[in-house]
């Protein structure tokens, strides 16, 4: 039914992990293969190329629906329909920025600050040259095919370059100025085919299996006995998304407690249920939490 497309390159492993653990596993002839399938009645075909070609081939129709980056949507101006952000990039689930940046030792610490006629490096000369324009700051934007940071200060005076954990440009020896836009990875589709009943009701059911992935990452469910006279001194040390289950056991054997708690707490947690009156703690992972 759908024509899927994902994205090579840095977010490839990412994502097919993702997928993976969505139980949408994707498979293909070998890691260089560019076409690939999923074993799922709703996914007719699937392709892997570049992000940044991606928000054009669904806009015109190629593909249903693909994962890429709001960088390289608005990069490229596509005409898609964003059915959200997927919250993961490269290394860490935070977004990547896309930032202006000079050398570490420019006195210039504003975009405003910057000649004009300034030369920026970037591998997004349209969105810079509209945050140029908008700042009122004739720019010589210079396309950039890699290695971007490497270009200051001989080749060109300052770059616009995406950054996750900042640390590149650190060990470059430059300093950020300004940012121009923040960007998560999102999943879209094609105006057209989301107006289909029947293809957009496919495209919430895979979005719902992603972000279900995405909602249970970090997180545990906690599950605990606890005796009558003590159950509200749990209540008050658990955490819950909405309100902890809490069950009677048979007879007079007091309660059953369960709640979804983030991993990095427990450490704390369930020693502290058991000074409480906790007893039989289990924690158990989870695959997918879906509200």
């Amino acid at each position: 039914m759908l024509k899927l497309v994902l994205p090579k390159g840095s977010l490839e492993k990412a994502t097919l992990e993702l997928f993976a653990a969505a139980d949408l596993t994707v498979n293909r002839s070998s890691s260089v293969d560019y076409k690939a399938s999923i074993d799922d009645p709703r996914i007719e075909s699937v392709r892997i190329l570049r992000p940044q070609e991606i928000p054009m081939y669904v806009a015109e129709g190629r593909f249903d629906l693909g994962i890429t980056g709001r960088d390289w949507i608005e990069e490229t101006s596509s005409d898609v329909v964003s059915l959200g952000e997927l919250q993961y990039s490269k290394a860490t689930s935070r977004p990547i920025c896309m930032v202006v940046a000079v050398a570490g030792d420019s006195p210039i610490n504003r975009v405003e600050d910057l000649p004009a006629g300034v030369r920026v490096s970037t591998e997004y000369p349209e969105v810079t040259r509209r945050f140029f324009e908008e700042k009122g700051i004739d720019a010589d934007i210079r396309l950039s095919y890699g290695a971007t940071e490497a270009k200051i200060p001989d080749i060109v005076d300052c770059i616009v370059e995406i950054t996750e954990t900042g640390r590149a440009l650190k060990a470059a020896g430059l300093k950020v100025i300004d940012q121009i836009l923040q960007s998560y990875t999102e999943l879209v589709a094609n105006p057209a085919c989301y107006e289909d009943p029947d293809k957009q009701h496919a495209m919430h059911q895979v979005r719902t299996l992603l972000q279900g992935v995405l909602e249970a990452r970090g997180k545990v469910l906690v599950k605990l006995n606890v005796g009558s006279a003590d159950l509200d001194k749990i209540i008050e040390l658990v955490p819950s998304m909405k309100a902890p289950t809490v069950s009677k056991l048979h007879g007079d054997g007091g309660y059953a407690v369960e709640t979804v708690v983030a991993k990095r707490e427990i450490n704390i947690l369930i020693p502290a249920l058991k000074d409480a009156g906790a007893s039989d703690i289990i924690e158990l992972p989870l695959s997918k939490i879906v509200h």
